[in-house]
Formats: C-alpha cells, structure tokens, sequence
C-alpha cells in the first residue's frame, strides 16, 4: 500500500494555484455567506464568544479581537512545549484544560467547534499561512499529502479524485470543489449545523464507504496540516458557508 501511495504521489498533478470553495458555490450561497446578518455559522461565532468570556480565556488572551487576530492563520503549528504538531482545537483545549482546569473536550463537540469557530473568525480576511519551515512541519506534510492521494473504502477514491483530478465537474448536480479548508468550521446547509474540518473528513471517509482514523492516529494532525497549507495564501473566510 504505501509503495502504491509513493507511485500515485509521484504520479500526482502539480498542485493548481488554490481556489476557495467560495468560487464554486451558487451566487444566492455566497451572498448568505457575505451577510454578518444572515449567515447561519455567526451564531456559533457567537456562542464561542460567550464560551470564550465563560471559561476565563479573557484572563490570558483579553479580548481575542485583537489578541487572535491573525493566529488561527497559521495553525496547525509546530509546539516546542509540547514536541509536536498541534491544531488549533487542540491548542484551545490544552489552554482549557493545563491553564483552566477545565475538562477536555472531545474531538468534534458542539462547544469546541464554537470556539474554534470565534478564533478563527477573528483572522477572517487575512492568508491562510501555514509555515512548513521545519523538518517535522514538511515531514508531516509529506505524511499528509501521501494520505490524500491515497485510494481508500470500498469505492476506492482518494480526495484527490474528487479535488483535484475532477475539480469542476459534476457530481449529483453539485460543482466538485478544490476541498480547500480556508472556511472552516463552516455552516454546511446539508447538515443545517456547523461543522469543523474534522467533520468534514469524516463525513468525506463515509462517503466513499472508508472507516476515518482513530481519534488518536497522528494522521488527523498531518492530513490538517496538509489541507491548510494547500490553500496558503487564500483569505480565511470562517465561518464559511458551504452546500
């Protein structure tokens, strides 16, 4: 398998320049997202504000309109405290639960996603930036990429065959994006809920019938690493809203 996943890396298209799935959507799905009013995921930006002020982050971090703005850009990132690649819902939890005391959250809870969601949303408008300037940062990117143009499920698709190979084309009437992830969380009218990029990948891995990593495979860090870095450079938009 992992020979099969060198041959399809070194068989792989060069990347196109990023797109935002942004472009891809309807003019009326792209006009909910503009509106502050109307856009569904402000509520969960919302409730990550209130979380933020609840749980005592203001202690540290002040008012995170000025003290986030740019941050989540550039997650995930290498910690030294930590030895290790950390995303930013696993930097928001470890704060919660070694600066807090807080109890941890589990991977995709609905109060996890706000706040990341109200993090991320105070970098909306600037690049995506996600620095690959170590051997850890490119190795893990490597590991990420391999993953993703990896065949897997019972369908036997890789995210590249959507994203990248068929980008453009139609499937059941809906325009295949580049599957970038400068949005997330996004509010996705197909769950009428907000969804972090974790949900994302798992619902993906069920759509071509392939079980998602366990909750603890480091490949849940390198793939994200993989998927932001690919749309460096395009604005963040969280909270995005998607099909």
């Amino acid at each position: 398998m992992r020979a099969l996943a060198v041959l399809l890396l070194l068989a792989a298209p060069a990347q196109a320049e990023p797109v935002s799935g942004y472009d891809f959507l309807m003019p009326e799905t792209q006009a909910l997202q503009d509106d502050d009013f109307a856009n569904p995921g402000l509520l969960w930006v919302d409730q990550g504000a209130a979380l933020w002020a609840q749980e005592g982050c203001t202690g540290c971090h002040g008012d995170a309109t000025g003290s986030m703005r740019g941050v989540g850009a550039h997650y995930p990132v290498w910690s030294d405290e930590r030895d290790r690649i950390v995303t930013i819902d696993e930097q928001i939890d470890y704060c919660r639960t070694e600066r807090l005391g807080l109890d941890p959250l589990p991977r995709g809870a609905t109060d996890m996603t706000a706040l990341d969601a109200y993090v991320m949303h105070q970098s909306r408008g600037l690049p995506v930036a996600v620095a690959l300037d170590r051997p850890e940062l490119t190795e893990a990117h490597a590991r990420g990429e391999e993953y993703y143009y990896t065949p897997r499920g019972q369908l036997d698709l890789a995210c590249a065959d959507c994203h990248v190979t068929n980008e453009g084309m139609r499937l059941r009437g809906e325009v295949l994006s580049q599957g970038q992830a400068n949005g997330f969380p996004i509010y996705r009218q197909l769950w009428q809920d907000i969804g972090s990029l974790d949900r994302m990948i798992r619902w993906c891995h069920e759509s071509v019938r392939a079980a998602p990593p366990a909750d603890d495979d480091p490949v849940w860090e390198d793939l994200e690493l993989y998927l932001r870095a690919r749309g460096n450079g395009l604005p963040v938009e969280t909270p995005a809203v998607r099909r």
